[in-house]
């Protein structure tokens, strides 16, 4: 039998002796103090404020926040920013400090793939409700391939698993989501309305 186990794994592709790890890795960032604008307008000229921030192992985080709503790119970006599309909830929203990053290591490089975010988001226009809580699990720009945008949603208000589920979705969705042409995951209800407007990379 051990003969035969030993058979079996040196006629493995190397690929598949060598596994792979995932693991998280969190960042907690703060705009004010951590963020750099590059880019911002009064209100007469739209009220726009863009940043950028540390990720992880070196990968940026572009924000664009707009009239108390929040767009968030993970990684490398398009050459030209205007690539990027805007994906926010239809109410005031906003993200919390911490991030998540989903990192795959293999053979001694780790890159990161996912994220998963907290946001905070208005349960209804006009304010009445209590704010919903949901997991924003989004792909992650890569050099030479900067496709970066939001995979799926789940709900996170009472919900104890939700970041299991959030993971899950990452570990086996987020690396082969076609940006712009794949369907968004989303999990639980009543989820806020959630739109994407612009060019999204593919």
């Amino acid at each position: 039998m051990r003969k035969l186990l030993l058979a079996m794994a040196l006629a493995m592709p190397w690929h598949q002796v060598a596994a792979e790890e995932i693991s998280s890795a969190y960042v907690e960032t703060r705009a004010e103090a951590d963020c750099v604008i590059f880019e911002q307008a009064d209100s007469e000229d739209g009220g726009f404020v863009h940043r950028v921030c540390p990720g992880y192992g070196g990968y940026p985080v572009l924000v664009f926040e707009s009239d108390l709503r929040e767009n968030i790119f993970y990684g490398f970006p398009p050459a030209d920013f205007v690539d990027i599309a805007w994906q926010s909830f239809e109410t005031f929203n906003g993200a919390m400090d911490k991030t998540e990053w989903r990192v795959s290591t293999h053979e001694g490089k780790s890159t990161p793939f996912a994220t998963i975010r907290r946001w905070h988001v208005q349960a209804d226009l006009e304010g009445k409700e209590k704010d919903i809580e949901v997991l924003v699990v989004s792909k992650v720009g890569q050099p030479g391939k900067p496709e970066g945008c939001v995979v799926a949603l789940v709900l996170a208000s009472g919900k104890p698993d939700a970041n299991d589920t959030a993971r899950k979705i990452a570990d086996e969705q987020a690396r082969d989501f076609a940006c712009g042409a794949d369907e968004r995951v989303l999990v639980g209800e009543p989820m806020p309305v959630f739109y994407s407007e612009g060019k999204t990379q593919n």
